[in-house]
């Protein structure tokens, strides 16, 4: 059937500011519309290029190449303009005009375009007029009907036989005008005229979804009266005959859409890889310089291992070369060689591997990884497999703070054109998108945030599955219909494309011109260049990717060394590359499961498989990596290992009624279980005669289970075991034990090379606890949940963590000569680095005597009052000879006072008036502010609650420990199990776990002498929802019990109150004391006004105290008040705080 119509203009999801249209759901309603063809033309880019071409491959579609532009006139005019790709040369000029239009266009964040550029680059295009949008038809509607001549002529001149009027129907403003005027001009000028339906929407019913992304994109609300509407409801895809019908009296406008389909024929090579070119020595082939370098690194290696019979290095080296070298990839070891080495000659840490590739010898030999794979059995097939050509992949972790240096070494030696980071797209989450949906649709914020924060939060999340486990947001819905409007809109949005980022690590490096490739995306300046297309799409294109992953732990491991070195104790400095890996005492704080901080294995759930199979060897850490996933421990396969480690089970290879000699020295570092995808491997080797490769086709089919290929790789199994003389029944068995397995195998590689970055970190958490522990503290300094459980892990280990020094502080977390950690002042909120490296360049060798000194030292425009005020209130100034209320009242002075003597000095009058600032050596500098009102210390908590986010110089239930006692008379510390009691502590963390039943918490208490977990089940939980959060004091009723497995007590709770609800129910009377001198201060109105403003049930007794005597005045009914916390502060700042008395009932 010939075809009808094609649809020219189509915006996708990837047009970002407009376009609801998934392109696999596009296509499958093209073809189902009989259309032949489909152009996606989202606005000044090709971010779902890739996505749409393969998407219409699929369905039999082809598609059209273009984009829609805005073009900016000399006369600041903008127009819209469309261009779609006839040719592969079309395809090259959209590219290179979308990268130039985001390169030097940008106007307010907008790319657009220049007639110039236009003019260079219209080969290969066919262009559309843009509508009434476009210039000729902006020239149209405004009556300029010369202007509108002279711009057809224009275009028509530069796309010869290539230019169409666009005309549209959409019953949008002035679209009937124009398209009459229009075609009246084209028929003049003898140009022809094509329809469009500019789609942006598959159905009519998603327009008002589509408005509302639209609002949410412009920071608009639906019912705003001023936002501009510049789309329709007809605006969707319409079919063929809809089209035909629509433009029926020109019917040549929907004829010239085939023939403009016709003409545009633009395929994309996909799959085929371009590697960057990597300079060698005069004369040398890449495969032959390869081959000389990894030679010589692996010399280098064999003489650090002391290894007599190097023979099998030396064949496993040749084989991996060959394989390397006829698959084409020597470039590619080389690049990664190249930049790693360069890292590590900058003093960079980088990883010791990462995945399959720390299978390769010629990586370990090229210095890449640092893992030997021969000592641990690592596959290089399971990298690079012969029989599977695919791209290797080398994900590299280098330290977080230097990977940048890293890329930029990569773009100034292949060039900056042929260098850069990949796209990364936001999409509208669940929880956002309902925010979102709610403040277009002008909802209140309050119901926003409760349907959003009833969304659980977790990866992968969706609206689907969060109506499925929380019954309250169900109830919501069904009882409230404004959230079941705010709901319906935000599943239809759900999941689109809302921005555009960059990718964390992936970086591009083109043989050529990157835009050879890909179209360029930056930012306004034109900085953080990266390709439109997506790590995926990328490499379709044709694009090597390479990982520079930042890695935390390898900056924790470089901080903590760094101090170690810098100690005088140390004779010869810490190497941690050549660390002894059987380490005894490393193993014995393993087993411990003292593993908070330690990489990979700081994870409740690690620290309690860590209990129950105890390490004592490297290869039980590997294991410990790849056991801790959910398909080993929800198979049982964690329990047989264990109790395989402890002769609790017999060791079989793998079963004990299924099994073969050959297959124990395969099995034997895992007590025979299957644990490891290169076992899978081994295993089809040793058993069945598979080589390597085939076994690595044989382990993925097993992973995807499809039924056709596992009967094919049975039926070779069986014949490869029976050539080798192995019982067919025997191994079909262990054929089927090792598929069973094969599901949950982990790729060996990749857990030995963190298994060694796990020990590492473990070492240094032995035998440098402090050093240790500080560069884990700085790599959290503005985490302060974190740093918070990182203390309470220090005040367990007996390391003493002192507040922010000014005298002896750095901008991190240091050690002392006495082997304490200095908190770091990186970790005052309010102050920065920039006040801070100030601080520190005036300190030099030269501490600072006080407060005035420290201000006339600095730069005032750094450290400022804001910054002065919070190192105060977090103590980093109490070494100077005051207390914190005497400082904050200095302050004023001393900023004065550095200011006028900065000014004499500038004034050449320094000496003219003596001295301005005040000092030590003329006497006592703070004496006008001695005394100042001393803080509280709940004033001195408070101030570091704000400056450090956590208390340092007490605990919040210090001042109220003598009341807690009257409803819960032991601290945490003095808790037994078996006892049912009340518990009063403050939440210091809080965990909510999903249940069959419902939602339940996990508390974390803790009341200055220890903490207790603090279990609230479901139907508890929600009656006190609103009371369990951090930073709540409360008071717990419940059962004690003994967490066996953990060995730490636990609280099952049945209830939960505040200490003010409580005070309020067992208190009997208020009692104050009031002294001549108070009434005399006038205090008696402040009292009438303070129990008016609390009026409630507890009486109130007052003992006025004169010289000659005291009396006690009991007031009457209408004085009972309810004793706040609020009323008692203001009742011991007017009487005192010795004079206020809450008398209890026996």
């Amino acid at each position: 059937m010939d075809p009808k119509f094609v649809h020219l203009r189509v915006h996708s999801e990837f047009s970002l500011t407009d376009g609801l249209v998934r392109v696999g759901p596009l296509m499958k309603s093209v073809a189902a519309a009989d259309m032949p063809s489909v152009a996606v033309t989202d606005r000044n880019n090709f971010f779902g290029l890739i996505k749409a071409y393969k998407a219409a491959e699929r369905e039999g579609i082809k598609l059209i190449i273009g984009a829609d532009f805005e073009v900016l006139e000399d006369d600041e005019r903008r127009y819209q303009a469309t261009f779609l790709a006839q040719s592969a040369e079309g395809y090259r000029n959209l590219t290179l005009l979308i990268s130039q239009a985001y390169q030097e266009g940008q106007i307010l964040g907008r790319p657009l375009l220049r007639r110039d550029w236009i003019q260079a680059r219209s080969q290969g295009l066919i262009a559309l007029s843009g509508g009434r949008l476009g210039d000729v038809g902006q020239h149209l509607v405004a009556g300029r009907s010369q202007e509108a001549k002279a711009a057809l002529e224009w275009w028509m001149s530069l796309f010869p036989d290539r230019y169409y009027v666009e005309l549209q129907r959409t019953g949008r403003e002035n679209e009937e005008d124009y398209l009459h005027s229009a075609v009246a001009l084209a028929a003049e000028e003898n140009c022809p005229v094509v329809a469009t339906n500019e789609v942006c929407f598959l159905t009519p019913e998603e327009y008002d979804a589509h408005e509302a992304r639209v609002c949410i994109g412009d920071g608009r609300t639906l019912n705003d009266p001023r936002r501009p509407r510049h789309f329709s409801d007809q605006q969707y895809l319409r079919s063929p005959d809809e089209m035909i019908a629509l433009f029926a009296d020109i019917p040549e406008a929907i004829e010239n859409t085939i023939h403009i389909a016709a003409r545009c024929s633009t395929e994309i090579e996909l799959g085929k890889a371009y590697l960057p070119d990597f300079p060698t020595p005069e004369g040398v082939s890449i495969e032959q310089h390869l081959e000389d370098l990894s030679n010589e690194g692996l010399d280098k290696r064999l003489a650090a291992l002391n290894i007599d019979d190097d023979e099998v290095y030396r064949a496993r080296l040749k084989f991996e070369l060959d394989i390397i070298n006829q698959m084409g990839f020597p470039g590619y070891f080389l690049v990664v060689m190249d930049f790693i080495r360069w890292g590590k000659a900058n003093g960079i840490p980088v990883g010791p591997g990462r995945g399959s590739g720390a299978g390769s010898l010629v990586a370990y030999a090229l210095e890449i990884t640092d893992l030997d794979p021969i000592e641990y059995d690592l596959l290089f097939e399971r990298f690079l497999n012969p029989q599977r050509v695919s791209m290797p992949d080398f994900d590299v972790d280098f330290c977080m703070d230097r990977r940048d240096e890293v890329i930029d070494y990569v773009a100034e030696t292949y060039g900056r054109n042929a260098v850069s980071q990949i796209i990364t797209f936001g999409t509208m989450a669940a929880k956002a998108v309902v925010r979102d949906v709610a403040r277009v649709q002008d909802k209140p914020y309050a119901l926003a945030d409760k349907m959003s924060k009833l969304i659980p939060f977790e990866v992968g999340m969706t609206l689907e599955k969060a109506l499925e486990q929380e019954e309250q947001l169900v109830n919501l819905l069904e009882e409230d219909s404004a959230a079941q409007e705010i709901w319906d809109m935000a599943v239809q949005l759900e999941g689109l494309t809302r921005n555009a980022g960059k990718h964390a690590g992936g970086v591009v490096i083109a043989p050529s011109q990157l835009t050879d490739f890909s179209p360029l995306f930056c930012d306004e300046e034109g900085h953080g260049l990266v390709t439109q297309y997506d790590k995926n799409d990328v490499e379709d294109a044709g694009l090597v990717k390479f990982d520079f992953l930042g890695l935390r732990t390898l900056t924790i491991i470089d901080w903590a060394v760094a101090m170690i070195n810098e100690r005088e104790d140390i004779a010869s400095p810490v190497d941690i590359n050549q660390i002894p890996l059987d380490d005894g005492a490393v193993y014995s704080l393993l087993q411990s499961a003292e593993t908070t901080a330690v990489f990979q294995l700081e994870s409740r759930g690690m620290k309690e498989l860590i209990k129950s199979l105890r390490p004592d060897c490297f290869e039980d850490i590997i294991a410990l990596v790849a056991l801790f996933r959910p398909g080993p421990l929800q198979s049982g396969m964690v329990e047989n290992f264990i109790d395989r480690k402890h002769g609790r089970e017999q060791v079989s290879y793998p079963d004990a009624q299924y099994q073969h000699e050959w297959l124990q020295p395969i099995l034997e570092p895992t007590y025979g279980i299957i644990l490891y995808q290169e076992q899978v491997m081994q295993i089809a080797q040793e058993l069945a005669g598979y080589t390597l490769g085939g076994a690595d086709l044989l382990r993925r089919a097993m992973g995807k289970k499809k039924p056709e290929e596992m009967a094919k790789q049975r039926s070779v199994f069986e014949g490869g075991a029976k050539d080798k003389g192995v019982d067919p029944t025997l191994a079909m068995k262990i054929f089927d034990l090792v598929e069973k397995f094969a599901g949950y195998g982990f790729n060996k590689s990749h857990s030995a090379a963190y298994a060694l970055v796990s020990y590492q970190t473990a070492w240094l958490k032995r035998h440098y606890p402090s050093e240790f522990m500080a560069a884990v503290m700085s790599s959290e300094i503005d985490n302060t949940d974190k740093l918070l459980s990182l203390r309470d892990e220090c005040k367990r280990m007996g390391l003493t963590v002192k507040a922010p020094n000014v005298l002896e502080g750095k901008l991190h977390f240091s050690v002392n000569a006495d082997g304490h950690i200095i908190y770091g002042l990186g970790g005052i909120k309010g102050l920065g680095e920039g006040p801070i490296d100030d601080l520190l360049e005036a300190r030099g060798n030269s501490p600072f005597s006080d407060l005035f000194d420290l201000c006339s030292r600095t730069d005032p425009r750094k450290v400022n009052r804001r910054a002065l005020e919070a190192l105060i209130k977090s103590g980093a100034l109490d070494e100077l000879d005051a207390e914190r209320s005497v400082l904050m009242s200095a302050l004023d002075d001393a900023l004065r006072a550095a200011e006028q003597s900065a000014a004499n000095e500038a004034a050449g009058m320094g000496d003219l008036f003596g001295e301005v600032v005040p000092s030590s050596e003329n006497g006592d500098p703070y004496r006008d502010h001695r005394r100042a009102r001393a803080w509280t210390l709940r004033d001195i908590l408070a101030g570091e609650k704000e400056s450090l986010g956590s208390f340092l110089s007490g605990h919040p239930m210090d001042e109220f420990q003598q009341e807690v006692r009257k409803f819960s008379p032991r601290s945490i510390r003095e808790l037994t199990a078996g006892s049912k009691q009340w518990v009063a502590g403050l939440i210091v963390d809080v965990r909510l776990v999903k249940t069959q039943r419902g939602t339940m918490a996990v508390l974390q208490l803790d009341d200055g002498t220890g903490q207790i977990e603090a279990t609230a089940y479901s139907e508890v939980f929600e009656q006190n929802r609103d009371l369990l959060v951090k930073d709540q004091i409360v008071l717990a009723d419940g059962r004690l019990q003994m967490d066996d497995f953990r060995g730490q007590l636990s609280l099952r709770a049945k209830s939960f109150t505040t200490l003010e609800a409580a005070r309020s129910s067992r208190v009997r009377e208020l009692k104050v004391g009031l002294s001549t001198d108070a009434v005399k201060r006038g205090v008696s109105s402040e009292l009438k006004r303070a129990f008016s403003a609390h009026s409630g049930d507890c009486p109130i007794v007052v003992e006025y105290k004169q010289p000659a005597g005291s009396a006690m005045l009991r007031f009457g009914e209408r004085w009972r008040v309810t004793p706040t916390d609020t009323l008692l502060d203001q009742l011991k700042e007017l009487v005192g705080q010795d004079a206020v008395e809450l008398v209890y009932e026996r």
